[in-house]
C-alpha cells in the first residue's frame, strides 16, 4: 500500500498527513505493508516533498516579501535544485499574516535562485504556488541582476505599487543561466493582464481592494513596456497560459527561458511516483479540500489517473463536492475529516492528526478479509 498525500494547507504538511495515516493503518493491522510518499504540486510543500525523497537541504538567508530578514530552504540532489515561492515570497512569510498586496516583493525568491546557482545545478525547478505579491517578478529579477531605475536615474527594487515608477531597466548584469534548465511548475493558466490576469483574479486573494487591483494592473502593464524596451519579448509572453501565475512570476520566468509545466504531473515524475506505486494494491492520497478545483486537475486527480488500475482512496480535510467516491476519476472512496467532528480541524493540527489516525484505522478495517465459514468453524 502507498500513502501519497498532498499537504493539508494551514494544518499539516504532506509528510505529517502521510505519517498519521500510516500510524492508524498499523494500529489496526500491524502486519500491513505501508510505503509513504509525501507529494506536492508546485505550491508550498514542494521543497519538503523533495527532501522527503532524498534531496539534501540547503539553508539560505533571504529578504521576505515585505523586507524583513528570513531564512528559506532549497532542496538539492547534486543535479536538480527545487526553489519555492511559498517560503521566500509567500503568504506564509508575511509578519503576523498581515497581507501586503501593494508593498510586497518577490526579491527573496530571486535571492534563493541565485543561491541555488552557486551549487552549479543542471536544473532548477521553480515552484510558483503560494505567492504574496503581484510584482510581475520584478523583485526576483532585481535579485538576479536586473537594475531598475526611476525617472531620476536612481536604482530601486520595485514592489507591486511602484512598478509605475520604473523608467528604465538594465538587463546586462543578469546572472548567467547558460547551461541551466529552468522549469516553472504551475497549476494555473491565467495570462499576465486583463480580467483573467494576475492582478484581477489573484490580487484579491492577497488582500487587494478594487483600487489596489487597478494599481497592480497598471504597474504590470508598465513593467511589460519597460522590459519590452529592454529587449525581452515581454508582450508576446504576457498572453501565454500561466504567465499570471504567482503574481506574474510565471511571465518573468518565461522571459528568463523557463519551461512551463503542470506542477502536479511534474512533481509526480520528480518524486518517482510511478516506481513507488508499482506492485501496490492500494493508494491513499489526499489534500486539505476536495472541490471543483480538484476536478480541474489538482494533484489527487492527476495522481489517481496515473495510478490506474490500482484503486485509490482519498482522505481530505473537507469534501465540498458532497460525494463519497469519484469513480470516473479513479477514486473509489472519499473520507473527510470535517464529517468526523463539529470542530474546525483545519485550524487544529492535533485534531487533524487524531482524525487521520482514526481514518487510517477505519480504512485498514475495511480492507481486512472476511473470515470464511470454514475458518469461523475452526475458530469456534
Amino acid at each position: 500500500m502507498l500513502v501519497a498525500p498532498d499537504k493539508f494547507k494551514g494544518s499539516l504538511t504532506a509528510g505529517q498527513v502521510a505519517q498519521h495515516l500510516a500510524e492508524g493503518l498499523h494500529e489496526s493491522d500491524p502486519g500491513i505493508e505501508v510505503r509513504v510518499l509525501p507529494l506536492a504540486d508546485g505550491g508550498d510543500g514542494s521543497v519538503a516533498a523533495a527532501l522527503g525523497t532524498g534531496y539534501r537541504p540547503v539553508t539560505v538567508p533571504v529578504t521576505g516579501p515585505t523586507g524583513h530578514p528570513a531564512t528559506t530552504t532549497i532542496a538539492f540532489d547534486g543535479t536538480t535544485a527545487v526553489v519555492e515561492v511559498a517560503t521566500t515570497a509567500g503568504l506564509q512569510m508575511l509578519p503576523a499574516g498581515r497581507l501586503a498586496p501593494r508593498e510586497s516583493s518577490s526579491i527573496g525568491f530571486g535571492q534563493a535562485i541565485r543561491a541555488a546557482l552557486e551549487h552549479r545545478p543542471a536544473r532548477i525547478v521553480l515552484a510558483l504556488g503560494g505567492s504574496a505579491t503581484t510584482d510581475g517578478g520584478a523583485g526576483m529579477l532585481s535579485a538576479l541582476g536586473a537594475v531598475f531605475t526611476d525617472r531620476s536615474g536612481r536604482p530601486f527594487t520595485p514592489t507591486g505599487a511602484t512598478l509605475d515608477r520604473i523608467a528604465d531597466v538594465d538587463l546586462t548584469r543578469m546572472v548567467d543561466l547558460e547551461g541551466v534548465e529552468l522549469i516553472a511548475a504551475i497549476d494555473v493558466d491565467n495570462p499576465l493582464l486583463g480580467p483573467n490576469g494576475a492582478a484581477a483574479v489573484y490580487g484579491p486573494q492577497k488582500g487587494a481592494t478594487p483600487d489596489d487591483v487597478e494599481v497592480l494592473e497598471s504597474g504590470l502593464g508598465a513593467l511589460l513596456r519597460r522590459l519590452w524596451e529592454a529587449g525581452w519579448p515581454a508582450e508576446a509572453a504576457a498572453g501565454v497560459p500561466g504567465a499570471g501565475a504567482a503574481g506574474g512570476l510565471g511571465w518573468a520566468a518565461m522571459l528568463m527561458g523557463a519551461r512551463m509545466v503542470s506542477g502536479a504531473g511534474f512533481f509526480l515524475d520528480l518524486l518517482d511516483f510511478d516506481t513507488e506505486v508499482a506492485g501496490c494494491d492500494l493508494v491513499i492520497t489526499g489534500e486539505g479540500k476536495l472541490d471543483t478545483q480538484t476536478l480541474a486537475g489538482k494533484l489527487p486527480l492527476v495522481m489517481a489517473r496515473r495510478a490506474t488500475p490500482v484503486p485509490v482512496i482519498a482522505v481530505v480535510g473537507h469534501n465540498a463536492l458532497g460525494v463519497d467516491n469519484l469513480p470516473i476519476h479513479g477514486i473509489k472512496q472519499v473520507h473527510a475529516l470535517s464529517a468526523m467532528t463539529e470542530a474546525d480541524s483545519a485550524s487544529d493540527p492535533e485534531l487533524s492528526a487524531a482524525l487521520l489516525r482514526e481514518t487510517g484505522r477505519t480504512i485498514a478495517r475495511t480492507l481486512a478479509p472476511v473470515p470464511s465459514s470454514t475458518e469461523t468453524a475452526h475458530a469456534l
